[in-house]
């Protein structure tokens, strides 16, 4: 495996860092933060300068990138802003991957398009309130109708669907009927999110403020039958599929937003001083910064290796854990650590770090926790 990026890949990265310092600087990042404000001004410039079209093929206005081309571009937007990164991933991943996979002609005709050019942001609708964990232990129900306005009616309740309330589309996981296993009977559809009888509430949460996560009512949603992406009833493949592309793409974003708290961390080391001398001089802090240092080139290397193995096809469900779950806890950890090495200014709202301590918390927890990672890998290695 070569682990060098192309000249264009490297020529992508020094365009995409400019523009995001430009749009994305960490003022306007923290503002969102606190503000509670999706960064919709830097989700549209990445959008006017093309960066949807990564991943989309050349027919439907994108540039049909890779998933090491996908992984740069996410890395370098979580190093700005994590959240905004969030939003990129899910468009990208439920809108853009998805489709491309699943697709019929003319949902690849009418969506790629749109995403390519930014002009929608899709979610992804599959825990809830009795099924997190346990994901395939799903309830909300999407019945067929019969007759000239055929279709489905889709009843149920979806919690921490993150970017609801700022997306078109939510890709949406019901069960479409009971099958002798529970991953049986689940269909994915592509929901509207202005379709009347949805009924969004957002959830207060400790971290990932500016765009945040929700809480949907469905009640009696009607949607078309072209609404269906996929097979009916063999909706759970595909998902497992989408979940494993969501992993590289978290794990990038992480692994960029760490980066960050390191360097951070790193730089108030080299210029806060207590008996007469910068604090990163004392092994104690020094020895920190150090494992955070292994920590984060470990992750880079296993973000870039899984996106090889996703390019070769050669990706198992085992990797996407092993990379999920080793970005996630870093990430954790270093953010952890930035806090201890900034002591008290690190527990204070008016430094970034406690900002990257709280967003980082989720990165054990949500879209699949380290228990179940473990649980994963474990099964891989015949436990």
């Amino acid at each position: 495996m070569d682990h060098s990026f192309s000249p264009e890949q490297d020529q992508m990265r020094d365009h995409l860092r400019a523009l995001l310092r430009e749009v994305c600087s960490p003022e306007y990042a923290a503002k969102c933060d606190e503000d509670a404000r999706p960064p919709r001004e830097a989700y549209d410039a990445l959008a006017k300068n093309g960066w949807f079209g990564l991943i989309v093929p050349p027919e439907y206005g994108g540039t049909g990138g890779t998933a090491i081309d996908l992984a740069i571009l996410l890395e370098e937007c979580g190093y700005a802003f994590e959240e905004l990164a969030m939003w990129v991933f899910r468009t990208l991943t439920y809108g853009g991957y998805a489709v491309m996979r699943d697709g019929t002609p003319e949902q690849k005709q009418s969506i790629l398009p749109r995403v390519a050019k930014g002009e929608i942001a899709v979610c992804f609708g599959l825990s809830e309130p009795q099924s997190g964990s346990d994901a395939a232990s799903l309830t909300t129900r999407a019945a067929e109708r019969h007759g000239d306005n055929s279709g489905y009616t889709i009843n149920g309740q979806k919690v921490f669907t993150s970017g609801m309330d700022c997306s078109e589309l939510c890709l949406l996981v019901a069960r479409t009927a009971k099958g002798e296993k529970k991953h049986e009977g689940i269909t994915t559809f592509l929901v509207d999110t202005k379709t009347p009888g949805i009924d969004i509430k957002k959830i207060k949460t400790l971290g990932q403020r500016a765009i945040g996560t929700t809480q949907v009512f469905y009640n009696d949603v009607q949607v078309p039958k072209s609404a269906v992406l996929g097979k009916v009833g063999q909706g759970w493949r595909a998902v497992d599929a989408y979940i494993w592309y969501e992993r590289l793409c978290l794990s990038a974003a992480r692994t960029g937003a760490a980066t960050a708290a390191f360097e951070y961390a790193l730089n108030y080391a080299k210029t806060r001083k207590q008996f007469g001398q910068p604090i990163g001089n004392f092994q104690a802090i020094s020895h920190k910064l150090a494992d955070m240092k292994m920590l984060l080139d470990i992750s880079r290397t296993m973000v870039y290796r899984f996106a090889w193995l996703m390019d070769q096809g050669k990706a198992t469900r085992h990797d996407a854990a092993v990379v999920k779950l080793h970005t996630g806890e870093t990430y954790k950890t270093v953010s952890d650590m930035g806090v201890q090495i900034l002591g008290g200014y690190g527990y204070c709202m008016e430094y970034p770090m406690q900002r990257f301590f709280r967003d980082s918390r989720l990165a054990t927890i949500g879209a699949g926790t380290s228990e179940i990672q473990r649980n994963i890998i474990a099964r891989g290695l015949g436990l």
